[in-house]
């Protein structure tokens, strides 16, 4: 409540609206910029309801494969070595198999990267869909 300095010695009575003109200027504007976002409607595909439940998971998962890219372009497929070329065929025949093994991609730090690049590009060009990056000795 502010007093007044004039000579009638009474608390003036009038009410500052500058912090309520404030807040509802600020809410008109959210409303007008929030309005015209509300009237488009957004396709949204919700899942169905079915009778047929689920496939079960399979009981032995088959092993994974482990592809080591070493230093100096050498990859090996579960220890032994083998060409690029030779991999694009040998991913392609485990991306046939139900269920698809894991891929497991293990690199030295000294491995080039177009290496890896390579590997990374044949699996999925096979069809392979579980690739996993795991730490060297592990």
């Amino acid at each position: 409540m502010a007093f007044s300095s004039n000579s009638g010695g009474g608390p003036m009575a009038d009410i500052n609206v500058t912090p309520l003109v404030d807040v509802m200027l600020v809410l008109l504007i959210i409303f007008m910029v929030t309005a015209p976002a509300l009237s488009y409607q957004i396709q949204v595909d919700l899942p169905q309801r079915t009778n047929t439940p689920p496939p079960p998971p399979p009981r032995d998962p088959p092993k994974p494969i482990r592809i080591e890219v070493q230093a100096g372009d050498t990859v090996t497929w579960n220890g032994s070595p083998v060409s690029l070329n030779d991999l694009r065929g040998l991913l392609a025949e485990q991306a046939a198999l139900q269920p698809q093994p894991t891929l497991e991609i293990e690199t030295e730090n000294d491995a080039a990267y177009e290496t890896l690049a390579r590997v990374l590009a044949r699996a999925k060009n096979a069809g392979m869909e579980k690739i996993a990056f795991v730490e060297p000795g592990a």
